[in-house]
Order: structure tokens, then C-alpha cells, then sequence
């Protein structure tokens, strides 16, 4: 009897999970082992592009990909996993209650924006979480020109100064100026709790942000937290009311809640803890891939991020590590000592890092290019070309 491996999830863990595992497979020679890949879109959704215009560009078809790499897919969303009986419960895009076995899981549902109970967030804060909600920023911010000039029409505020809020902010000048005209008085505020212009990310790439901020005039509220948004604005918890017809929220991100489905520790993202094959801590048949996977990078105690960068070599370790399991081969570790920081800051340029103490090594125009080279090639998923496919998705290959 053939054997299944379930990948639930198509982002970029997903799909280098499933490509990971047809490659060992390739490899070993073996095709009674069938890979099955279950998500919502045949689809590669590219998340972090998402604070960029024209959104609805940022996908890649799959149905070629798979096909060459003999991976089937199957639309659908997952709504409950049963560990002890093997089985993932999903809603087929038709509406229809099904499901389908396994013989070992790979679980890659990703992370979603955490939106808290304040008031006014859900009602009025906009987001860049998902394609559809990136594209309805996207379409208010061009209907803006359809509103009398004023402070609330030509300003935004961004919650949140971590990666996405600061490449969402210092877009926001020039999608403003393109909506609203080149000599429209327009103004973005970044509100975050540090108490510094990009605090987050250290003393090195700090002074960088800073640079672009004041380039493209974007002021911070820093030492300040969100009390609430109404649909003209946001009141800070000092009392401070900043009139504003688009305010973007970026603040928190948790794993897919499939994650509590699955037995074990998770961390308070609700990741769950994995061994260095990327196998859940306490379970036999279940293994986790980017965002739901709190991973050990190397033996100095940095772990894995919510980023493709992560994700992607992720992926590919845990799709390679199912078929040696299945197969009782010798699995491969998954490590990625190597970190790096690429930060988009708008017409300003970018800002590269290394190293997770974040050595600045490049800016400006040169970060820029290597940003463009990463958002629009490196991320992409390969070729449907089975060769070509398969030799990417080798989880030896040094991914930054």
C-alpha cells in the first residue's frame, strides 16, 4: 500500500515542503509515496511584498509546478487535524465537509496578523496581512482623491514600528503623492512603543531609518501605544487625537491557531517547539514548517523568524526529513546559522544587514537593488521544470 505525505499549506514553507519531499523521493527513486499539498489558492501568495502597490500581482500560479514535480494538490482549507486517527478535516472551496489521511504531516499554515481588542481596530484599521486586505488599502488609498482636501484625507498613520509598519510607512509618500497629486501636502505617522526611530532593530540600522524618515519628512510618535481608532483617526494613549482617514495596523503576529490542534509546547506566538528535523516535540508523524515551527537556527540560541527567509530553507528541511522518516533514512538537521536584514525604506532606498547583532553592510541605492533582486526573483518559487525544480529544493543550499 502506498504511503501519503500531507502538506497543509501553500506559502512558501508549503511549497518547499512539498517540493523538498518529492526531491528526496526523486532521489531514493521512489514513487509509491504519495505527496498531497491542501491549502485555500493553488497559489503562492507573496506576503512580503504586500505593503507595495499594484498587489494583486504579488501571486504565482502552482498548478504547473506541482504537475512537473508529480505533487497533487487539493483546494480546500483545513479545519481540524486528528493526530491519533491521521486525518485532516477541510472545507472544500465549494463549501463541502471532507477529508484526507496521512501517513506523515507537514503542518505550514503560516501566521496571522494579531489584531487586539481595542476599540475601533477591527472596524476602521486597515491591514497587510493578506492579499484581499492589502488590496482594499490599495483601493481606499486611490478613492482618497475623491474626498475634499483635507488634514484626515491626506494623512496616514501607521501602528507599529517593527518590518512592516516602517515598509508600509515609507511607501505611503509616494502612493499619496500618486493618488492625490506630486504637490499634495501629505503626512505619514509611524506610532510605535520604542523609545527610539526604529528601536527594534538595534543600533546599527537604526541611524538608517532615522535618515529615510526625515528624507521623506514620515514624523514617529515613539513611547506610544494606540488607546483607539475611529474612522477619524487615532487616539493615542496619552490622549493625543490624530485626524486620519487611513490608519494601518502592523502591531503582532501569532501562528495559525491549527497549531493548537497539534499536541505539544509552543511559544507565545503559539509556534510549536520541533526537534532538529524539524519533527513537533512528542508527536510521531507530525512535522512543522515556518511560521508554526519554533526552530533552533544554530547552538547560540537564535531561532527561526516569521519570514520566508526562514521559511523557505524550513520547508525544504521538513519536506526532506518526512520521506527519510517514511523511508528510515538518515535525515538532514535543519540549520541556518547565517541571518540577514533587508529593509525597504521607500524612495530613500533600503538598508542590508548580517549577522542578528545586524552589521550594516549596505544602503541606499545598493540595499535598494538587492531588496528589488529579493522581492522579485528570489522569493519566487521555481520554474515548472522538474530538474530545475527539484535541485532548488535541495536543503543543503545556503539560504540567507
Amino acid at each position: 500500500m502506498s504511503q501519503h505525505i500531507l502538506v497543509l499549506g501553500a506559502g512558501f514553507a508549503g511549497v518547499w515542503s512539498a517540493l523538498g519531499a518529492a526531491r528526496q523521493l526523486d532521489l531514493q527513486q521512489r514513487t509509491d509515496i504519495k505527496i498531497t499539498v491542501l491549502a485555500p489558492q493553488p497559489e503562492l501568495r507573496i506576503r512580503p511584498r504586500f505593503y507595495e502597490s499594484n498587489v494583486h500581482e504579488m501571486k504565482a500560479s502552482l498548478l504547473e509546478l506541482f504537475a512537473a514535480t508529480d505533487i497533487d494538490f487539493v483546494q480546500g482549507a483545513a479545519e481540524k487535524i486528528d493526530v491519533q486517527g491521521k486525518r485532516v478535516h477541510y472545507v472544500t472551496a465549494q463549501g463541502a465537509h471532507t477529508s484526507l489521511t496521512y501517513d506523515r504531516l507537514v503542518l505550514a499554515t503560516g501566521s496571522h496578523l494579531n489584531r487586539p481588542e481595542l476599540e475601533g481596530v477591527r472596524e476602521f484599521a486597515f491591514d497587510v496581512d493578506t492579499i484581499e486586505a492589502a488590496a482594499r488599502l490599495e483601493q481606499h488609498v486611490k478613492s482618497l482623491a475623491s474626498l475634499p482636501d483635507s488634514a484626515a484625507r491626506n494623512t496616514v498613520v501607521v501602528c507599529g514600528g517593527g518590518f512592516t509598519g516602517i515598509e508600509t510607512a515609507t511607501e505611503m509618500p509616494a502612493r499619496l503623492r500618486e493618488a492625490l497629486g506630486a504637490d499634495a501636502r501629505v503626512r505619514v505617522i509611524v506610532v510605535d512603543r520604542g523609545v527610539t526611530i526604529g528601536a527594534a532593530f538595534g543600533e546599527g540600522i537604526s541611524p538608517s531609518i532615522a535618515e529615510a524618515s526625515k528624507h521623506m519628512d514620515i514624523e514617529w510618535r515613539l513611547g506610544a501605544t494606540v488607546a483607539k481608532v475611529d474612522a477619524n483617526g487615532v487616539t493615542l494613549a496619552d490622549g493625543e487625537h490624530i485626524e486620519s482617514r487611513t490608519v494601518v495596523w502592523t502591531v503582532g503576529f501569532l501562528a495559525s491557531p491549527l497549531t493548537r490542534q497539534i499536541p505539544g509546547e509552543t511559544d507565545r506566538q503559539g509556534r510549536l517547539f520541533v526537534d532538529e528535523n524539524l519533527k513537533v516535540v512528542g508527536q510521531d508523524a507530525v512535522y512543522a514548517a515556518g511560521d508554526v515551527a519554533y526552530a533552533a537556527c544554530d547552538d547560540l540560541g537564535n531561532f527561526a523568524a516569521m519570514s520566508c527567509q526562514h521559511a523557505i530553507p524550513l520547508g525544504r528541511h521538513a519536506g526532506n526529513n518526512v520521506v527519510a522518516d517514511l523511508l528510515g533514512i538518515a535525515p538532514r538537521p535543519y540549520s541556518q546559522p547565517k541571518y540577514v536584514t533587508c529593509l525597504d525604506l521607500g524612495e530613500w532606498g533600503a538598508v542590508y544587514t548580517e549577522g542578528w547583532d545586524r552589521q550594516v553592510k549596505l544602503i541606499r541605492e545598493e540595499a535598494k537593488e538587492l531588496k528589488h533582486n529579493i522581492n522579485s526573483v528570489w522569493i519566487y518559487p521555481p520554474i515548472a521544470d522538474r530538474a530545475v525544480a527539484l535541485a532548488a529544493a535541495d536543503p543543503s543550499i545556503p539560504v540567507a
